[in-house]
């Protein structure tokens, strides 16, 4: 049977695979773990979309607004739009597949989130992201019973077969049985970010090292905004990684403050009075980290939760509550919780058009491995809305191309080149990803200079030229990409902040692309459209 080749099954990939079903076209879904351990079922807040549930006259302009102004105008409107249009139809949709969102006296509600004036923003208590994969991985497996859906668990993307810049397959490799097999047709890429290229600084799983996406750049495909990676402000430590404490409980009233001069100083209000803390994310991470430097600060940060009613608690953030009790052993009811800001998410990734097609064909990606909706910087709530339209968006695109697609023979052997390589066990504790993650904190923190990222490029060229080889090159490869982005954006936009060129510029307003010219990144400046091409709210 001739399938669509899915490589990722989070919220992305089931939502590709069940469009294209929509469309009579066969998939088949590749993940080094079942969707039940896929990154989306991490994401705890909740959905944006204009329902307007609350009474407060919210508008489709309104949240196409707010995302462009959360992204600093950085990403494309006309895909924004086509996002936010389509919002209202996928909360729809989800609740036809069963999702519990949060409803009080039978009627959906929805709660305020970071960057945004009004409540638009659906949620089932603090597992929206786990409740929303269940649902899809239900409406998948029917499809699999069928025969229209293959599930490969537990294997991986290997290589890409590309041709004279079109892409005819994928090669797949058995995590179990060590075996790799040609997989031929379209390829959809959903495989997550790259956060986890930083070790254990980020909040997500530690699958999530980008090995995909690193593994198409240096087969030429072409990469987008990869200087803009997200710190959430809130976020502990805990073994191997630090853990999120979602946006949702700043949204229910939480309070961030620290102690100055023997007092308790909540800062964010007396900044920015009008949003407080649920001002963007970037905004608070650096707010945080000035005070935690301030000598008259006490070099900690709490996140109050004590204000929050009992209904909130059990009703709305029951899950959240029990995370802290278990992980930290503090109850945030009766006490404040200490955070730090965390690397949480990537804007950037795959280079792709608003068809989610990448400069490859019969090519695709989505989700958070795709540079598309966040810009420079991603809206609370809007990451679980672009995996689903973006695994929408791409799979209409894979019909369109369908029927024009050129099915090649299945090679006779594996290239060369895969077998020393891929075949390795994958791991995040070798010598080369603790030296990678070591400059990469250094390089990319918060706050960046041309010095820093200047010695992060050369120590990664001597790594470079050490012979790492498979897995660690390509990771090398794309640390390296990452840097030389964020040297070559001389100015300070949305979580891009240098320290000096701390102003925005105008001329600088367009997307960082990064393609591998098989020794190093060429980066190249690619402007965005001035405005959206198509409709208005009516």
């Amino acid at each position: 049977m001739k399938r669509v080749n899915i490589i990722g099954a989070g919220l992305a990939g089931l939502s590709c695979a069940l469009t294209l079903a929509r469309f009579g076209v066969p998939s088949r879904l590749v993940s080094p773990q079942p969707s039940e351990r896929a990154q989306s079922v991490m994401a705890e807040g909740g959905l944006n979309a204009v329902l307007d549930v609350m009474g407060e006259a919210d508008t489709l302009e309104e949240h196409f607004e707010d995302t462009m102004r959360g992204g600093c105008y950085l990403a494309d409107p006309n895909a924004v739009w086509g996002m936010v249009c389509e919002a209202p139809e996928i909360v729809r949709d989800y609740i036809a597949l069963g999702v519990p969102f949060q409803t009080e006296g039978g009627r959906l509600v929805q709660r305020n989130f970071g960057g945004q004036k009004k409540k638009r923003t659906v949620y089932a208590k603090s597992s929206t992201g786990k409740v929303l994969v269940t649902s899809l991985v239900d409406a998948v497996r029917r499809l699999e019973a069928q025969g229209v859906v293959e599930r490969l668990a537990w294997h991986e993307l290997s290589g890409l077969s590309i041709h004279g810049g079109t892409c005819n397959g994928a090669w797949i490799r058995d995590a179990c049985l060590n075996q790799m097999s040609f997989a031929p047709g379209p390829v959809v890429i959903a495989c997550g970010g790259y956060a986890g290229i930083f070790g254990s600084r980020n909040t997500g799983t530690t699958v999530n090292t980008g090995d995909a996406t690193s593994l198409a750049y240096a087969s030429g495909v072409e990469l987008a905004n990869l200087e803009f990676v997200q710190y959430h402000p809130t976020t502990v430590l805990i073994t191997g990684k630090r853990m999120l404490i979602t946006e949702a409980a700043r949204g229910e009233g939480g309070r961030l403050y620290t102690v100055r001069n023997g007092e308790p100083w909540y800062f964010m209000e007396e900044k920015y009075p009008e949003l407080g803390n649920l001002m963007p994310r970037d905004v608070v991470s650096r707010e945080e980290e000035a005070v935690m430097a301030d000598p008259t600060c006490s070099g900690v940060v709490w996140l109050d939760m004590r204000g929050l009613t009992r209904s909130v608690w059990n009703d709305r953030l029951s899950d959240l509550r029990n995370e802290i009790i278990h992980y930290l052993r503090i109850d945030p009811a009766r006490e404040p919780v200490p955070v730090e800001p965390g690397i949480h998410y990537c804007m950037g990734g795959i280079c792709v058009d608003a068809g989610h097609r990448t400069n490859v064909a019969n090519l695709y990606a989505a989700g958070e491995c795709a540079a598309q909706y966040h810009g420079a910087n991603r809206l609370g709530a809007n990451s679980l809305l672009g995996a689903t339209y973006g695994g929408r968006v791409a799979a209409r695109s894979v019909v369109a191309d369908f029927d024009s697609f050129d099915w090649p023979d299945e090679p006779a052997e594996i290239p060369n080149d895969l077998v020393i390589g891929p075949l390795e066990t994958p791991t995040c504790d070798s010598s080369v990803d603790a030296r990678i993650h070591e400059l990469l904190g250094a390089s990319m923190g918060m706050k960046r200079d041309e010095a820093s990222l200047k010695a992060a490029l050369r120590d990664l060229d001597l790594i470079d030229a050490s012979g790492a080889t498979g897995r660690a090159r390509n990771r090398v490869s794309f640390a390296k990409a990452i840097v030389a982005s964020a040297l070559s954006r001389e100015e300070s936009r949305g979580a891009h902040f240098r320290a000096d060129f701390p102003q925005t510029r105008e001329d600088m307003r367009a997307t960082t692309v990064c393609s591998f010219d098989g020794v190093g990144p060429q980066i190249q400046q690619r402007p965005i459209p001035e405005k959206r091409l198509g409709g208005d709210a009516s």
